[in-house]
Parts: structure tokens; sequence; C-alpha cells
């Protein structure tokens, strides 16, 4: 996993669940589940990621 997409997964996955966290706060259901949407694509791109580099050795 090269050390860019890392980053890039980890920042997705704290921003969207900082923005959840706040829109479900602020009761802006819409804005949660965009933050969630993010949270989440930042898990998929770890995921592919992790199983990216596993085929490359």
């Amino acid at each position: 996993m090269s050390a860019g997409e890392k980053a890039k997964a980890k920042t997705e996955q704290v921003v969207g669940k900082a923005v959840r966290k706040a829109a479900h706060a602020m009761h802006n259901e819409t804005t949660a589940a965009k933050g969630a949407a993010l949270e989440t694509r930042g898990k998929a791109r770890e995921a592919k990621e992790k199983t990216k580099g596993g085929f490359g050795h």
C-alpha cells in the first residue's frame, strides 16, 4: 500500500466521520449521509490497497 493512498484513505475516513457526527448533531440527515458515504469510501479504498499489495509479491 503506497503511503499516499494510505493517507488518502485515512483522511477520507476521519473527515467522513467528523462530517457525519457534526451533521447528526445539527439534525441534518442529508449531510450526515454524505459524511457516512465518504467514510465508507475511505474504508473501501483502504481495503482495496491492502488486497492489491498482497498480490504484487
